[in-house]
C-alpha cells in the first residue's frame, strides 16, 4: 500500500514512517526542515501551513492513504490550518485520511470520554485540535480521526527526557508550583492515559490499512498523573524517583484540563491488533515495567 506519512520526522511520524517500511509498504514522509533517518522512505519537504505546498506534494506522491501526525502546540496555523490543508489535498488526490488528534480536545470536566464526547476545549492547543477535527470531517467524512494521550517510548519522548533531566539535579526540593526556585515539577493532580509509540503506530496502521472510519479512541489501559508516570519512568531508567519534584497544577496556576481518562472501548473492540496477547493497549505500568 502506498502510504503518506504528514510529520514523518517527529516523534509518532518516525515510529510510523519504520512500522510502514518494516511491513512492506510504499513509505512517503514529509519534514519541514529535516528529513529523517529512515533509508526506506521517500523524504519529501513540505510546509502543512501552505495549502499550495500541500496539494503539490499529495498530488505528486498520490498516496493510498495518507496519515497526518504533524502538530506544533504553539502554533494554529500548523495545528489547526494543517490539518484542513491535509484534508483538502487528499480530497482532491484521492485515497483516505487518517488524522491524529489529541485527548487536549477535553476539559477534563467528565469522569471519562468514550468517541461519541463532543469537543470541548479549554486551552489554546485543544481548540486548534479540536478545530482541525471539525475541518477533516467537513471535508472528508469517511476520514478517520484517532484521539490519543501522552505518548512514551522506550526513551525518546518529551516527557521521557523531562523525567531525566528533573532525576539529574542536585537538588528536588520544589514549591506547590510549576516553575518556583527549583523549576518544573510533575504534576500530582493532572491525569491522562499515557500509550506507547509502537502501540499506537500499529493501532494507526490498523485504521489505515483496514480502511477504518469515524473518530477513534487509541490510548494506554492505565490512567496516571503526571507524577506517577514520571515514577515509573524513573524507575525504568534505573533514576532515583525521590529525586523527583512534584506539585498540584491547580496551585500552579497553569491552565489546561485536570483529568482526561479516554475510553478506547469501542475501538479496541474494531482493532485485531493483539499487543503482547492482550485484548487491550497496554498501560504504562506494563510497557514501563522493566524488562
Amino acid at each position: 500500500m502506498r502510504i503518506l506519512i504528514v510529520g514523518g520526522s517527529g516523534f509518532l511520524g518516525a515510529e510510523l514512517v519504520r512500522l510502514c517500511a518494516e511491513r512492506g509498504h510504499d513509505v512517503g514522509a514529509t519534514h519541514l526542515s529535516r528529513p529523517g533517518g529512515h533509508p526506506r522512505a521517500e523524504w519529501l519537504p513540505m510546509d502543512v501551513r501552505s495549502r499550495d505546498d500541500v496539494l503539490s506534494v499529495l498530488g505528486a506522491f498520490r498516496p493510498e492513504v495518507t496519515i497526518n501526525a504533524a502538530y506544533r502546540q504553539a502554533d494554529w496555523a500548523t495545528t489547526a490550518d494543517g490539518a484542513a490543508h491535509v484534508a483538502a489535498a487528499v480530497a482532491r488526490a484521492g485515497g483516505r485520511l487518517v488524522h491524529v488528534s489529541s485527548d487536549a480536545v477535553f476539559s477534563g470536566d467528565a469522569p471519562r470520554y468514550d468517541e461519541t464526547c463532543p469537543p470541548d476545549p479549554v486551552t489554546p492547543y485543544g481548540a486548534a485540535k479540536a478545530a482541525a477535527e471539525t475541518a477533516v470531517r467537513a471535508l472528508l467524512p469517511r476520514s478517520a480521526i484517532a484521539r490519543t494521550s501522552l505518548i512514551i517510548g522506550d526513551g525518546g519522548s518529551p516527557h521521557e527526557a523531562l523525567v531525566r533531566s528533573l532525576a539529574s539535579r542536585s537538588g528536588h526540593a520544589a514549591q506547590p508550583g510549576g516553575a518556583g526556585a527549583s523549576g518544573p515539577v510533575l504534576f500530582t493532580d493532572d491525569v491522562r492515559c499515557p500509550v506507547h509509540v509502537g502501540d499506537l503506530a500499529a493501532a494507526l496502521l490498523e485504521v489505515a490499512v483496514r480502511g477504518l472510519s469515524g473518530v477513534r479512541h487509541v490510548a494506554g489501559a492505565d490512567a496516571l498523573t503526571r507524577y506517577e508516570l514520571g515514577v515509573l519512568i524513573a524507575r525504568r531508567d534505573g533514576l532515583d524517583p525521590a529525586r523527583l519534584p512534584s506539585g498540584r497544577r491547580a496551585d500552579a496556576g497553569v491552565p489546561g484540563p485536570l483529568e482526561v481518562r479516554l475510553d478506547c472501548t469501542a475501538t479496541q473492540r474494531h482493532l485485531t491488533t493483539r499487543l503482547r496477547g492482550t485484548t487491550r493497549l497496554r498501560g504504562a505500568r506494563e510497557f514501563l515495567t522493566p524488562a
